[in-house]
């Protein structure tokens, strides 16, 4: 009976021996960035790629529970987060993983540093992730477009002219007066393009 309730308790010490190594907490802590390194927010739109970190142990495997902290800068390029401040705290979920909810960059042009710290348990990692607010080519583009549509529009009207003038000089169309002086005429610099007189 004495050896059966030894043999017992030694059982018990080792299944809580784990749990007091994982009570401990992992040896080091490392800081993942997943999302955000290097984007590029629309200042114009106000949107930006969400921020997306992931913390791991000594051996690559998610920590969960761990507090982490995203911070901005306060002036020039920068950004807020959902509640209107520029600093952040976040408890990674069950894959270790804590989202920045509600980025969105602020009116300045430029790239800034945003700062992230993970703590668990005594460890402390960081990371920095870099990213830059831009006004995208929406006004160059415009600009564009619109000089694509006036070629677009200057190639047809062209086109309808001179065939309007082929048809006049070879009898296919109406040879009338009235219909040689209603083809249209497109003035580009000093030539001018018209029916034959």
């Amino acid at each position: 009976m004495r050896v059966l309730a030894v043999g017992l308790s030694y059982l018990l010490i080792l299944q809580t021996l784990p749990s007091r190594a994982q009570e401990a907490g992992p040896v080091q802590l490392n800081l993942v960035v997943v999302e955000g390194e290097g984007a590029i927010n629309n200042i114009r739109q106000r949107t930006a790629r969400e921020p997306i970190v992931q913390v791991e142990d000594e051996n690559h495997k998610p920590v969960a529970g761990a507090a982490v902290v995203f911070l901005l800068p306060d002036q020039g390029a920068s950004a807020t987060f959902a509640n209107g401040s520029h600093t952040l705290t976040v408890t990674t979920d069950a894959q270790g993983r804590a989202v920045a909810h509600g980025f969105k960059p602020n009116s300045v042009q430029g790239q800034f540093n945003m700062r992230v710290s993970a703590s668990y348990r005594g460890k402390i990692a960081t990371a920095t992730i870099n990213q830059t607010n831009v006004i995208t080519g929406a006004a160059a583009g415009a600009a564009t477009g619109i000089s694509v549509k006036l070629i677009v529009i200057l190639a047809v009207a062209g086109a309808a002219a001179a065939g309007a003038a082929i048809a006049a000089t070879r009898g296919g169309g109406s040879s009338t007066p009235a219909a040689v002086a209603a083809t249209t005429t497109i003035t580009a610099g000093t030539g001018t393009v018209g029916a034959p007189h």
